[in-house]
Formats: structure tokens, sequence, C-alpha cells
């Protein structure tokens, strides 16, 4: 009976500590360029889904659908960036958990000029920039600081957003 008792118990210590070195995928840190218009170096805004999830992991959601309204995209909602891969554009939220090069998030309009030069664009609640590969939107809230950023290999007048 001793040696039964025995053998449960070292089989239940044994279940347990094998069960703690079980790994999860950490999700890699979120860099963006927004001089050179790259996520951690090698997403682009034409990356496609395949090439997007392979290089970050932990996206929320994905549609491969190129013609539904948006049409294909990968989203991080708690990482507050999203992927239009059929538009070629990324859109970053006011609550990006992340890391810019330029941070721009929370700037105050009046001070962008410093940073980006003059807007290709003006309008009330946005300014688009040009850039070396194609176009950066910043949209403003109510105290007008920037609270979310998109970027595309498109121009001005090429660009589809996703209403």
């Amino acid at each position: 009976m001793k040696n039964l008792f025995l053998a449960l118990g070292s089989l239940l210590v044994f279940t347990a500590t094998s069960a703690q070195l079980k790994t999860e995928e950490k999700c890699p840190e979120i860099e963006v360029d927004i001089l050179n218009g790259t996520i951690n170096g090698m997403i682009t805004p034409t990356s496609n889904a395949a090439q997007i999830k392979k290089n970050l992991i932990c996206f929320s959601s994905f549609g491969e659908d190129p013609k539904a309204k948006c049409g294909a995209y990968v989203f991080y909602k708690d990482k507050d960036i999203y992927f239009y891969t059929t538009r070629n554009y990324v859109e970053i939220g006011p609550n990006f958990k992340g890391k810019l090069s330029i941070p721009l998030m929370g700037v105050a309009r009046n001070s962008l000029f410093k940073i980006l030069g003059d807007p290709q664009i003006k309008q009330t609640h946005w300014d688009a920039f040009k850039t070396a590969y194609g176009i950066l939107i910043l949209y403003y809230n109510s105290e007008n600081k920037v609270d979310k950023i998109q970027f595309s290999t498109q121009s001005s007048s090429t660009i589809q957003l996703c209403e």
C-alpha cells in the first residue's frame, strides 16, 4: 500500500512539472519605421497576408477575400495595428502597443512641420504627407493631436482607404 501511494505521488509530481515546461509562442515587438514605411524591417504595405502572418505570428484576425468590402486584411486588435493587404496600406490606432521610429502619436498638429515638412493635402481633421515610399496620413483628435496613422505605397490620388 505504501508503494502504491509513493507511485501515485511521484506520478502527480512528474505531471505537474511537465505541465510547467510548456512554452508559448511570443509575439515579437512591433516596430514601425515611419520614414521608410516598414514594420520590423521587413513588412511593407505591399506585403501579402502570408508574409505578415509569418513574421508577426500573433494576429487576432485575418480575411483573404480580395473582393470583400475592404479586401484582404490582417488585424492585430490587441496591438491596435491593421494591415489592409489588398489596398496596400497600414493603419495604426491611438492604443498602438509597439514602437514608432518617430513618436507621432499624441503630437500636436502645429509641431509636425519641423518633423515632416509641409503636408501635401491639409484637411480639417487630417493631413497627408508625401514620403519616399508613398503617403503618410495623420488624423487628429479634438485637441488637434495625432490619434491615428495610415501609410501606404500609394499616392494621394490613388489610395483607397476602407471606411
